[in-house]
């Protein structure tokens, strides 16, 4: 009996169903990290990336991690806690420096990368507003794989770490301000809130973000008068569905602003950098016309500002005074309550560390995740970060380029 002749769809429908081979990445077997934890020596920094029970746990999972001495201190954390948990304690920053993968809270001095070796891989803020560029010039020449953890997302894109110290600064910043609107420090004499029969504080907050919500909710406990500007009308509804009560909001217009801050006793600036630097919201012909003593705290200063007469200061010498007006310009807010920053900063790192040591090293778990290579600023000798390159004018490649001539 003749063979029946298979038709040419029958022919194509076979062939795309059978199995086809595809390039795939190789998982490599669990990593184990040799973490290094310096001590802080910019900006009065007080945290730390780690707690002892933190240590504790990654030790126990095989991973080497070295503390410098008295690198917890200002977080409330000693040396003898850190021992316990299984670090290695080592007394010199050049020592510390031999390990594998640096974890740090501040930008790294040029001095600090002088103690890395090539190719190590830096964990650590960026601070775009303040970054030198000696110090990208010197990650670029050791080729050192740099990662800024207020770029790292998360699964669904948002920035725990940047929430986390968001909130942190936003409850602390009305504390700030009661403080510096006291007489005891040369202020306005003013409590910050209201009781019967006095009209209540009034404060201007810029930006409608993580840090506004809980400026303004503390602001509103407190008993002062609120008000929102932010250009995102989706920011402003989301805050006022937040803070479940009618609260002033408006559209960043310039002539609306200059009249609500010539009345204000306190000005937030808690605006976020949509491309890598804080955009000037308040120039300088308006804290011009702002009252004496009033108090401006520019809280996007570590990413140059919102506010043109902010410059940036420190937790041992926090203010300055422009046309007669406080300004509280600290990038490290969060310092000022180092031990609950610490152990907020502890519980986001932990399990990225543990994750990346399942996935066989950072390198893996950067060409794994995209959530996690977007920190990344440097990698093995070239630029991937466009805002830093824009600031410097410098060339920068796309990451997921390398990654494709990587495969």
């Amino acid at each position: 009996m003749a063979e029946k002749k298979k038709s040419g769809f029958e022919t194509l429908a076979r062939a795309s169903l059978a199995p086809q081979e595809k390039l795939m990445a190789v998982k490599k077997g669990k990593h184990s990290f040799f973490l290094g934890l310096p001590r802080e020596i910019s900006l009065q920094e007080n945290r730390i990336t780690l707690t002892p029970d933190a240590v504790a746990l990654l030790v126990n999972n095989g991973h080497e991690i070295w503390v410098e001495t008295k690198a917890g201190v200002g977080s409330k954390f000693t040396d003898q806690q850190y021992s316990e948990a299984g670090a290695k304690i080592v007394y010199s920053p050049q020592e510390l420096y031999k390990a594998d993968v640096i974890l740090k809270i501040e930008p790294p001095t040029v001095e600090e990368i002088e103690y890395m070796r090539p190719g190590q891989t830096l964990i650590s803020a960026l601070q775009l507003g303040h970054l030198p560029v000696e110090s990208i010039q010197a990650m670029l020449k050791k080729k050192i794989t740099a990662l800024a953890y207020e770029f790292i997302e998360d699964k669904v894109g948002g920035m725990p770490i940047i929430r986390a110290m968001s909130e942190i600064a936003g409850s602390s910043v009305m504390l700030i301000a009661a403080e510096y609107l006291s007489t005891a420090n040369n202020g306005k004499g003013v409590i910050l809130g209201g009781i019967t029969g006095v009209p209540p504080t009034k404060v201007v907050i810029i930006g409608a973000g993580t840090v506004a919500e809980y400026s303004a909710r503390a602001a509103i406990g407190m008993g002062a008068e609120v008000q929102i500007f932010d250009n995102h009308l989706y920011k402003l509804r989301r805050i006022k569905h937040l803070l479940g009560q009618q609260v002033y909001t408006s559209t960043i217009d310039t002539l609306t602003l200059s009249e609500s801050l010539k009345t204000t006793d306190v000005v937030i600036g808690a605006l976020r950098a949509e491309k890598g630097r804080a955009r000037i919201v308040i120039t300088e012909e308006m804290v011009s016309k702002m009252r004496p003593d009033s108090l401006i705290i520019d809280l996007s200063i570590d990413q140059g500002g919102c506010i043109e007469t902010s410059e940036i200061t420190s937790l041992k010498k926090p203010i300055f005074r422009k046309y007669d007006v406080i300004h509280y310009c600290v990038p490290n807010v969060a310092s000022r309550v180092a031990h609950t920053a610490t152990t907020a900063l502890s519980n986001i790192f932990t399990p990225t560390i543990l994750r990346a040591a399942e996935e066989g090293g950072v390198e893996a778990m950067i060409y794994s995740h995209a959530w996690f290579m977007k920190g990344v600023y440097t990698i093995k000798g070239s630029l991937t970060n466009e805002a830093v390159a824009r600031k410097f004018g410098m060339k920068f490649k796309n990451i997921e380029l390398l990654l494709a001539a990587r495969l």
